[in-house]
């Protein structure tokens, strides 16, 4: 019976050509959309989900109230993780990481000048209890001594292969390698980790490496409970059956002992679990600062099962469509003796089989859709099929999941035709029918889901667009920065390089300072101001470096008061106008020599001149007060900000040319590099790019799929109107008038799908934009465009089958009657 079932399936695939390949087409795009999405959930949901006694992990964290204002940092306070050790309970193991900033790795050679590997990630000063937080492999040395002694490191197999390619384990022990001035000894060699992980250190220096060099000692900040460092996190592991609250409690305790609480300021310690980690960007991630956004990954999955629900609706409106062709053939076999439960699965086997070719062209598929979002897919995620069981089984329960969404409709109403009404021709199918308006209500849903990413890609790109067009407050065309390298700043060789960029033909104006004003990197502090009634306290107060230059540079507006000088270095600053308003200054003028108490802690600047806001991140965040002054610290005047001349953009290149000639004289072992601030202000919206290359991609699908499913119906509707379209003709009725008879139906589905959406639409995108603090207006024209394409591509979708069938000659359709 069951051979006898796919016998019948091969016979109605091969009559209707078309059909099949429409329905397989539509599942395969649904289907491969949803086993993309799978990976990418499923890697960032499996995230340090293997780590034996997870759910016993926890990161201490420490969380700010400003006044009202909250801050969260991932780190704690230097002393903190040596107090815990003697005075909490409750906890097996308590370790410490503290991440390096890029240093630059250098590996002895024989008889020549030592290998370099420049600005490093994943390298972290571990105590000797960080290996007993988490289970490596050890395939040398031993994780009860590797971290004990200074001047050691630990390294995992894939990094020691790098430093030392071809060095067997057991002889990189005592191998010397050095993090800029800090020279180790390998003493330990394990496996990464096996799983996707958030800790994705491969170097772990011993932490009392740390103690024996001066400026490491300085940054741990062993004796001060007030500084807070997110290169210094802390991990604690609880003993079976202790509680995370109780264990909190102690925590706060000590800080509330050794940090008195300040007025209008309170700090609290809390213990962050391991599997919230991964997606919570309060505190950002352990050797990173990314994290993952779980709305993000919902909004994925929405896409995928809308691409999916449209490939079913074809199947669905196309079977049933083509009910009335099977009707005898359903009715000879009821006459026979057949069930109905035969019937529907028979059905559902042909449903199956459709499904089953389609997740074929899908798993084809799947690698190219990769590739095609590399810019913007994680790096782990892998698509191997007889490598991971995971992806078979998801593929198995997708195949039977679509078989019975698309199928078990179809299989119900077709098994219920009665043999006497089919042999008879009365079974009802045509206009009126149940089936008619089940059909067009799918195709209406279709339309929506169509719309709708169309309208959303739209206001998604008008958002990018006036972020990155609007004027943010300040010139960001034509300039340059070049950073000075990490650590290894030369304050003589910086002054020589000022001068030798200033004699550049092609170059306008220098300054040196830190960031851009507008820059993913944002410094803030604590003021006070006394106004004589009362203190204007301000804990969230942006900090800008630049030289007499920097304003000029970026045609920052001055509103009152003078620029900055060299001599105001530690004595006075600028402010901009929220700042001067927060004080009280509706009038920028009246700011001017006003003195701000407790700078930073205990420093007394003057405001010396009030600037125009400009905005300081991405239009995400609101504009902040902020202060702009010079400084004699050299790590606050690293970033050359070159001004280029408009009228030599042409010679551009040569005056980069020119500045890489002059920093290799400086710094002949550092690579120049460069970036324009346009550039750096646009990547501010990569999240933003790729959601909108993404919906591009969803937005051409599910048209592609609604058309396909479209030109099915077109064919099935004018295959079955032959004859009234003969006869129309015979009467008289031209071709545009027979055409416009035809296309009447998909005009007005399209309209109320219209009426649908928009106000879906006008929720989901207010809600969207909600994100940013300055944004563009949801314009009606989105919609109206939205309707209009979809429209018009619905009537060109189905304008090749109408007109052909209108243009048929009346005679081939009748010469039978």
């Amino acid at each position: 019976m069951i051979k006898n079932y796919f016998k019948i399936a091969f016979r109605n695939f091969w009559r209707h050509k078309v059909f099949t390949l429409i329905n397989i087409t539509g599942l395969s795009v649904g289907i491969a959309a949803c086993l993309v999405i799978y990976l990418l959930v499923q890697h960032d949901f499996t995230y340090d989900k293997f780590e034996k006694d997870g759910n016993r992990i926890y990161r201490v964290v420490t969380d700010f109230n400003f006044e009202g204002s909250l801050a969260h940092n991932p780190g704690v306070s230097g002393p903190l993780p040596w107090a815990v050790k003697d005075q909490v309970t409750g906890l097996e193991v308590s370790a410490s990481v503290f991440r390096l900033l890029l240093p630059d790795v250098y590996i002895p050679k024989a008889g020549g000048a030592p290998a370099k590997f420049k600005q490093q990630q994943n390298i972290a000063f571990a105590d000797d209890s960080y290996f007993q937080l988490l289970q490596y492999k050890w395939l040398a040395g031993s994780p009860k001594t590797a971290l004990n002694e200074p001047d050691h490191v630990v390294l995992t197999s894939d990094q020691a292969a790098i430093y030392f390619p071809g060095v067997p384990y057991n002889q990189l022990m005592g191998k010397i390698v050095t993090y800029d001035t800090i020279k180790t000894a390998v003493s330990g060699i394990v496996e990464p980790l096996n799983g996707n992980t958030d800790f994705t250190f491969h170097d772990f220096i011993s932490y009392q490496t740390a103690f024996t060099h001066m400026s490491w000692r300085m940054q741990l900040q062993l004796h001060n409970w007030g500084g807070h460092n997110q290169m210094r996190q802390f991990f604690v592991k609880l003993s079976p059956g202790a509680s995370a609250v109780r264990v909190q409690d102690q925590l706060n305790a000590i800080l509330k002992k050794n940090d008195k609480p300040k007025p209008g300021r309170t700090q609290a310690l809390a213990l962050q679990p391991l599997s919230k980690i991964h997606f919570d960007a309060n505190y950002g991630g352990i050797a990173s600062w990314e994290t993952a956004n779980v709305t993000t990954l919902y909004y994925l999955l929405g896409i995928a099962l809308f691409l999916l629900l449209c490939g079913c609706i074809n199947f669905i409106n196309l079977t049933t469509a083509q009910a009335t062709q099977r009707a005898r053939e359903i009715g000879v076999r009821k006459t026979m003796g057949s069930t109905r439960m035969q019937l529907i699965v028979q059905f559902l086997s042909e449903t199956w089989l459709t499904t089953l070719f389609a997740v074929v062209v899908a798993v084809v598929l799947t690698p190219v859709i990769l590739r095609l979002f590399a810019g913007f897919i994680p790096q782990g995620i892998k698509f191997d099929l007889f490598a991971q069981p995971g992806i078979i089984l998801f593929l198995l329960a997708l195949s039977i999941v679509v078989s019975l969404l698309s199928g078990f409709y179809p299989a119900v109403i077709l098994s219920g035709y009665k043999p006497v009404a089919v042999l008879k021709n009365q079974v009802v199918g045509g206009k009126g029918s149940r089936n008619e308006w089940m059909r067009k209500s799918l195709i209406v849903t279709q339309f929506v889901i169509a719309q709708f990413f169309i309208i959303a890609t739209v206001m998604v790109s008008k958002q990018i667009y006036y972020a990155i067009n609007k004027d943010l407050g300040f010139k960001k065309e034509g300039i340059l920065t070049v950073a000075s390298p990490f650590g290894k700043i030369d304050p003589k060789g910086n002054m020589v390089l000022l001068n030798q960029f200033k004699s550049i033909l092609q170059v306008e104006m220098v300054s040196m300072g830190n960031d851009e004003p507008s820059s993913e990197n944002t410094s803030s502090t604590e003021a006070h101001y006394h106004d004589g009634k009362k203190e204007i306290t301000t804990e969230g107060l942006d900090e800008k470096f630049g030289d007499e230059n920097y304003i000029k540079l970026y045609h920052i507006h001055l509103l009152a008061g003078r620029n900055l000088l060299p001599g105001d270095a530690g004595k006075a600053f600028l402010i901009n106008s929220t700042y001067a308003k927060i004080l009280g200054f509706n009038d920028p003028h009246d700011a001017v020599g006003k003195n701000i108490d407790n700078f930073n802690g205990d420093t007394r600047m003057q405001i010396i001149g009030v600037v125009s806001d400009f905005h300081q991140e991405s239009l995400h965040a609101p504009i902040a007060p902020l202060a702009i002054m010079t400084s004699t610290d050299e790590s606050f005047k690293a970033i050359f900000h070159i001004g280029l001349k408009p009228s030599s953009g042409n010679n551009w290149h040569a005056a980069i040319a020119a500045m890489q000639q002059y920093w290799k004289q400086v710094y002949p072992n550092d690579d120049f590099e460069y970036h324009f601030v346009d550039e750096t202000v646009a990547k501010l919206y990569d999240k933003e790019e790729n959601t909108v290359s993404l919906l591009k991609w969803a937005t051409g699908l599910s048209i592609l799929i609604s058309c396909l499913g479209l030109l099915g119906l077109a064919i099935f509707t004018t295959s079955q109107r032959t004859k009234e379209i003969g006869v129309r003709k015979v009467l008289g009725a031209t071709v545009a008038q027979i055409v416009a008879l035809l296309s009447r139906e998909i005009v007005w589905l399209v309209l109320l799908a219209f009426i649908i959406v928009v106000p879906i639409g006008w929720l989901a995108l207010n809600k969207w934009m909600e994100s940013f603090a300055d944004r563009t207006a949801i314009s009606w024209w989105i919609f109206a465009g939205g309707g209009i394409l979809m429209l018009a591509t619905s009537i060109l979708t189905s304008a090749f089958q109408t007109i052909k069938a209108a243009r048929a000659n009346p005679v081939n359709s009748l010469r039978s009657e």
